[in-house]
């Protein structure tokens, strides 16, 4: 059976948890390699948002709500899916949830990230911000990879 409703990646970092951690976590660093330009820092319950920095989507506003911040062990936020169209108030839309499992293993950290809630987005745009985001996180771990990975 396909899923629908989320997605799931998993990467092995040849970094420590605490060093992933603070990628995922500090604005500063988690704007570096997920190409944003953040307002403020992450807070539990902390609405923050930002300027896209990658190219062909500076036009786009990054906006997530933080749920979780369980040090080393867990990160996670709501945010509107593939929300990018300027002219369309995504507001009023469910959101999905983000979240960053970290586990030590093998010298380095297995981290897990999931988004989920896809099946409660509008069926009009459902498929193609699930097809996006995909390869979003498929394009953003490697992107973490590198940037941890020094």
């Amino acid at each position: 059976m396909k899923h629908t409703d989320r997605i799931e990646k998993t990467i092995h970092l040849r970094a420590s948890t605490a060093r992933v951690w603070t990628a995922l976590t500090d604005a500063a660093e988690f704007g570096r390699w997920f190409q944003v330009k953040l307002d403020t820092g992450f807070a539990v319950g902390r609405r923050t948002t930002g300027r896209i920095t990658h190219p062909g989507y500076e036009h786009v506003t990054f906006e997530a709500t933080v749920e979780r911040m369980d040090k080393e062990r867990l990160f996670s936020f709501r945010w509107h899916p593939y929300a990018i169209d300027p002219k369309v108030d995504y507001g009023k839309e469910p959101t999905t949830l983000v979240e960053f499992r970290l586990a030590e293993q093998d010298g380095g950290t297995l981290l897990t990230v999931v988004e989920s809630g896809f099946d409660r987005i509008p069926a009009e745009r459902r498929a193609l911000a699930f097809r996006m985001n995909s390869g979003g996180w498929d394009a953003q771990a490697e992107s973490l990879r590198r940037h941890v990975e020094v």
